[in-house]
């Protein structure tokens, strides 16, 4: 009695904590116990049937593992009412009445695999999302290096405001298109924009190549500094440089182009203030005398024609070939000395 009533305190124990437990003989794999958990799942063995098809399928593997180290531990997967249960299946060899037996240890884990494949799925979703934040991150950060040097890109990113500066020594490059208007109006919509698209494309280009930063371009408008908002002592010939391969750029561009483009570009230089203006749409803009000068001095230049006033001449003189033009009144800055700008072959960068 008292050898039985362990044996069931055992049994009740073994269903609590969802273990099943069977006992087969190693030789011929017949079954010699079975407990309740371990029927429910595998279904109810005979004494005389071998070993279920659990431990068939991996009867090489599971015999080969107890010889070598007298243990072997897979994962098998069983359906007994209609729903899929994943079971740990762990054997062990051991050794009664000089009889080898494999004692098979049985747990229900497929809470525990369902869990881990949430937690997968959930990694992979905070993986995929982590991914496309960082692309989301490059794409405004490549926005924001569109509208604002990087200088005063990582000012705002570091502090989340700009601090207006003053550059007391810049130069400035304006360019406005000839004829644009009546362009606009004879053309389709994307037709204009295609070609700007591709002309500005080719001005950045340009710029960066001679140090040059392109500010914004407002319609058919196209403005660019140097010297802010690092300094730069050849300010005066940087922006010379660009206006030069600009003019060129659209000289040789209207030899294969259906569409001829032909640009008035003034300079300017002096003191020039630049900031991120706005709270909700951020334009990093810049004010002041120079991009003044700049802006009213293109007005007076003949078509693909360069003018800038006289004050920079001293810096342009060695590199390009300069005509005077004389005084001229300019609105909100009087009486201005003007001159034209041209390359000189084998002179310009």
């Amino acid at each position: 009695m008292t050898r039985f009533a362990i044996s069931g305190i055992n049994e009740q124990l073994l269903r609590s904590i969802g273990i099943g437990v069977a006992i087969v003989r190693f030789e011929d794999l017949h079954f010699v116990y079975h407990n309740a958990a371990f029927g429910e799942w595998f279904g109810e063995p005979s004494a005389s049937e071998a070993v279920h098809q659990f431990i068939e399928a991996m009867r090489d593997e599971a015999r080969a593992a107890l010889l070598d180290v007298g243990h072997f531990a897979s994962e098998v997967t069983v359906k007994p009412r209609r729903k899929s249960l994943v079971i740990s299946v762990s054997l062990s060899m051991a050794e009664v009445e000089g009889e080898r037996m494999v004692v098979v240890e049985c747990q229900n884990i497929t809470r525990m695999r369902e869990l881990e494949q949430m937690i997968d799925s959930y990694s992979n979703m905070v993986e995929r999302n982590t991914r496309e934040l960082e692309r989301e991150k490059e794409r405004v950060e490549k926005l924001l290096l569109n509208l604002m040097p990087r200088s005063v890109y990582e000012e705002y990113k570091t502090f989340g405001v700009v601090t207006p500066q003053l550059y007391r020594n810049v130069s400035v490059l304006m360019l406005d298109f000839v004829g644009f208007t009546d362009f606009t109006e004879r053309n389709d919509p994307t037709v204009t924009l295609g070609e700007l698209n591709d002309i500005f494309t080719a001005f950045d280009r340009i710029s960066e190549q001679f140090g040059c930063e392109r500010i914004k371009t407002i319609g058919d408008a196209y403005l660019a500094v140097a010297g802010m908002p690092e300094p730069a002592p050849d300010h005066a010939t940087s922006v010379a440089n660009c206006a030069v391969r600009f003019l060129r750029y659209l000289e040789r561009r209207n030899q294969s182009h259906p569409n001829k483009w032909q640009a008035r570009i003034g300079l300017g230089s002096g003191a020039a203030v630049g900031s991120v203006v706005g709270i909700q749409k951020y334009v990093y803009d810049v004010f002041g005398p120079a991009v003044n000068m700049a802006s009213r001095l293109q007005v007076f230049a003949r078509p693909m024609a360069i003018v800038a006033p006289t004050s920079m001449k001293f810096d342009l003189i060695d590199q390009f070939h300069i005509t005077d033009i004389g005084a001229h009144e300019i609105k909100g800055l009087g009486s201005v000395e003007l001159m034209n700008i041209e390359g000189n072959p084998g002179l310009v960068r």
